[in-house]
């Protein structure tokens, strides 16, 4: 299929959701997802498969336990107030190692806070923000295309490791409207023999998470453990823009890359060699390639909608001679092509 079509952001999640046979949705209202969630009110029906407005965030994420436990693919989608009050329930999933996809469509805090798109929820998806060792891999798109695309994957790289999956859109591109590109639908789900579907004829499934004796609980984290491991050496995603010359490299993902992309036009049209480094997974973070960039680049100038979350990592992965300077928005506040330039102005000279 190659034919486009006009869609939301918030839409193409639900659209890429339902190509993907997501069987089972459960959420609750909450600005700016709602339109996801009102076009999955409507679709799911339509496609012969569960549907359900939750009375909270919290029942939605337990719904989705639930739902994943039993073999299907299962979905719900929130913004950052609403993700706060489901990180219990992704810690229950990741120590029972249940596949399942969250939607986080960010928008400014902290608190209530309001309803402008924003990154200030980086650590909580990336670091995990529930309690104990896990990772949640995050994906994150940067225009409405990928929105689709990505939850497509996040249904695949979910089942594939018995894992939650973070998309973590911000509220703006939950409101752009692009063309998009349908893709086919997936035909033909993974078998799960793990799944609780009924033990008539064979042994019974247990999932749980938990064991009285610390001493049983260790191999179980050990073995999560080595999960995250193949994790990070097998699903690292990333783009780079103007490396191969460049003086100053911009690190940015979201709708804040689209303004870093523009900046850097209008840089490299002043003769400023400027370039830009995008992780597409947030976790896996894409350590090695930022590593290996420093060894020629020294300036990296990190551009997001937070006081600053994803510059740690930046600075993190970077050698030492690195210098990493920060120009930001934040508390749902976009930030403009104009603001940028000025920043990669002042470092250069």
């Amino acid at each position: 299929m190659s034919e486009k079509t006009l869609m939301a952001g918030n839409i193409a999640i639900a659209e890429g959701a339902i190509l993907a046979h997501c069987q089972a949705y459960f959420g609750y209202p909450i600005t700016p997802q709602n339109e996801l969630l009102e076009h999955m009110s409507k679709r799911m029906p339509e496609e012969g498969r569960v549907f359900v407005q939750t009375e909270s965030e919290l029942a939605a994420i337990n719904m989705v336990y639930g739902a994943a436990a039993s073999g299907c693919r299962a979905m719900t989608t929130t913004s950052s107030p609403g993700f706060s009050l489901q990180q219990e329930g992704l810690s229950y999933m990741a120590g029972a190692e249940i596949p399942a996809v969250v939607v986080n469509v960010m928008r400014g805090g902290p608190g209530l806070g309001d309803i402008g798109g924003a990154q200030g929820d980086y650590f909580q998806a990336v670091k995990g923000g529930g309690h104990g060792d896990y990772h949640l891999i995050t994906l994150a798109p940067s225009s409405v295309q990928e929105m689709m695309d990505f939850a497509m994957l996040a249904f695949e790289l979910a089942d594939k490791y018995r894992n939650p999956v973070i998309l973590l859109p911000d509220g703006f591109l939950g409101q752009a409207i692009e063309p998009v590109v349908m893709r086919p639908p997936v035909t033909k789900l993974p078998e799960k023999p793990w799944a609780i579907t009924g033990a008539r004829g064979r042994p019974k499934n247990i999932i749980n998470s938990f064991a009285m004796d610390p001493v049983d609980y260790q191999p179980h984290v050990a073995l999560l453990r080595q999960k995250f491991q193949r994790i990070k050496q097998n699903e690292v995603r990333y783009e780079g823009i103007n490396l191969d010359d460049a003086a100053l490299v911009m690190v940015a993902y979201g709708s804040a890359f689209r303004s870093a992309m523009t900046a850097m036009q209008m840089a490299r049209q002043a003769g400023l060699k400027v370039g830009i480094f995008r992780p597409i997974t947030l976790f896996p973070f894409p350590v090695a390639p930022l590593s290996n960039l420093s060894q020629k680049v020294k300036s990296f100038l990190v551009v997001e909608l937070s006081l600053g979350q994803l510059i740690e990592d930046v600075r993190l992965s970077l050698s030492a001679e690195a210098k990493v300077e920060l120009v930001n928005q934040f508390g749902g506040v976009p930030i403009s092509a104009d603001e940028i330039l000025e920043a990669i102005e002042k470092i250069m000279k």
